[in-house]
């Protein structure tokens, strides 16, 4: 049997007890706080010093020293380690300077074959050549010193982020026009439908291509209480190829006309357009929001299109304004539903599986709408 501390105990009140059981059991509270507050919670209960070690893996030194610092200062102050800096620090201002204009330049233009910095690297450059530069106090500096220097400002060469440059001169006029469109849209729908068939009707086209048809090499093992959770799916997998949706989204009622090609070509393209030209009524010009992909723009479009004059408008998203087109949402439900770990056997079934998710759709359509309207940055 474990003998007893000769130590007092450690009284506490019913306030400091819930104080401590709460900061032991807490999964937000520092890791070496909670672990203190439990070796103090169950010293005040009298279990033997052997027996705190057990439960909580600390030597019994540290054990010791956190309850010499209760009793002593009291919970408070025997929970939180004093704040303390042995010495100075010996990196210098003028030397993390180097570093932060070090890790602002890629590594290739030191002649590494990295494309981007790791802390390892930072520190091994800056101990190499900071002394050559006139900083002593890095020939020393570990990839801890170089993280806390980096931590200072802040910044993260080690990680990459991606934006979209704009490539277009016309990008806020571009963008202007679609909002314009989109904000006639929706008082055109505020108005209620009529008698006469408008004559302007809105679409938002583009294609979503790339879509692959995979076939499990192993079937899918369904659900069983008490057995598994889950549908669970064999890693191993075949390629079958890829297809494309051409897809127009009507921003009047949501009904969504959708072709599924093996390739997106000028005459797929056209071939949209002739189903667009049969659906809707004859007098009305269907304005068409879209962007410049060269099966939208090409000889064999244009002639068709001249074929089929007043029939067809289009209306131009800036080139990289592809977000600016609502049917990118309806690619997007698309991706969350039906196409979500798609497995086929086929390309024909994958095909016929697209489009019994756009009559899903069309079942129950929901009009698609620009509500945020910002033409500040746009005039």
């Amino acid at each position: 049997m474990p003998r007893k501390t000769k130590k007092a105990k450690l009284v506490l009140d019913r306030d400091k007890k819930e104080q401590l059981q709460h900061l032991a059991n807490s999964r937000k509270a520092p890791v070496r706080e909670a672990r203190r507050a439990s070796i103090l919670l169950r010293y005040s209960e009298d279990i033997p010093i052997t027996k705190i070690e057990e439960i909580t893996h600390v030597s019994r030194p540290t054990i010791y020293k956190w309850v010499d610092k209760a009793l002593a200062m009291g919970i408070e102050e025997g929970l939180k380690d004093k704040y303390h800096r042995p010495r100075e620090p010996v990196i210098t201002e003028e030397a993390k300077a180097w570093v932060i204009d070090l890790a602002c330049h890629k590594p290739t233009e030191y002649g590494y074959a990295a494309e981007m910095w790791t802390r390892s690297a930072l520190a091994s450059h800056a101990r190499k050549y900071g002394p050559e530069a006139g900083h002593d106090s890095l020939k020393t500096a570990a990839k801890a010193t170089i993280q806390r220097i980096l931590e200072g400002h802040p910044i993260r060469p080690h990680k990459m982020a991606y934006y979209l440059e704009k490539r277009d001169p016309q990008f806020e006029q571009k963008m202007a026009e679609v909002l314009c469109v989109y904000k006639e849209v929706n008082l055109q729908n505020e108005a209620g439908k009529t008698d006469t068939p408008p004559s302007v009707i809105t679409v938002s086209v583009d294609e979503k291509p790339g879509l692959q048809a995979i076939k499990n090499k192993a079937p899918d093992i369904m659900p069983k209480p008490g057995k598994q959770s889950r549908v669970m799916r064999d890693y191993e997998y075949e390629r079958l190829g890829t297809v494309s949706v051409l897809a127009c989204l009507d921003l009047h009622d949501g009904h969504v006309i959708a072709q599924v090609h093996d390739r997106h070509r000028s005459r797929e393209f056209i071939s949209l357009l002739k189903e667009l030209d049969a659906y809707y009524p004859a007098e009305s010009t269907i304005r068409i929001i879209l962007d410049n992909h060269s099966a939208h723009i090409s000889k064999e479009t244009m002639k068709y299109l001249a074929s089929r004059p007043g029939r067809f408008a289009y209306v131009h998203t800036p080139t990289h304004g592809s977000w600016l087109n609502l049917v990118e949402t309806l690619f997007g439900k698309m991706a969350r539903t039906f196409l979500k770990h798609i497995r086929v056997s086929s390309k024909r079934e994958l095909k016929d599986r697209i489009l019994l998710g756009i009559k899903e759709i069309n079942d129950s359509p929901v009009v698609h709408q620009w509500k945020k309207f910002n033409f500040a940055h746009a005039f």
